[in-house]
């Protein structure tokens, strides 16, 4: 299973690297180039995919793998692997994210913009040995003080709050 969550962390890096690349043009070439919608012509695990209250269901659920990814300054890309939770407010979803002083919110902080994706753990037999089901999430900081207010429920000190802006499967 640990093989398993590492090569799906490795695809993770290596397909979310030049996605974020991408929101860190400047606002002229990145209006021009859409890295994001238009880099698959197919897609390949669709009928996998896990979308609103049921993918809030799943990701706060007690199994599944967590990656969050942004773009260092110099343009690498920054891969976090932890737990995060899902709330909705009204029609929105959000991400709440736990972070310490680290690079990943950093770069949060200094782009507002980061990429989640939630596989959920295969089940145990034979012909489900990947991860396929799950979710691709395009995240942007929410820095509305009133909203964060209202989102953390929890009162943690170190909670970040992002809009999940648009949902993909995972391949």
């Amino acid at each position: 299973m640990f093989r398993k969550c590492l090569i799906l962390v490795f695809a993770v890096c290596l397909s979310c690297a030049g996605a974020a690349t991408a929101a860190e043009k400047p606002e002229t070439e990145a209006a021009e180039t859409d890295a994001v919608s238009g880099a698959s012509v197919m897609d390949y695990y669709g009928d996998f995919g896990i979308y609103g209250d049921d993918l809030m269901d799943a990701v706060n659920g007690p199994s599944g793998s967590y990656v969050v990814s942004t773009v260092n300054e110099d343009g690498t890309p920054q891969v976090g692997f932890f737990v995060y939770s899902m709330l909705k407010d009204g029609d929105t979803y959000y991400l709440q994210l736990g972070l310490a002083e680290n690079q990943t919110r950093a770069n949060l902080e200094r782009t507002g913009l980061a990429m989640a994706l939630y596989a959920a753990n295969p089940e145990e037999d034979a012909n489900a040995q990947y991860a396929v089901a799950g979710a691709r999430m395009g995240l942007e900081l929410v820095t509305d003080e009133e909203l964060i207010g209202k989102l953390n429920t929890s009162g943690y000190d170190t909670a970040m709050f992002c809009e999940v802006k648009w949902i993909r499967s995972l391949g």
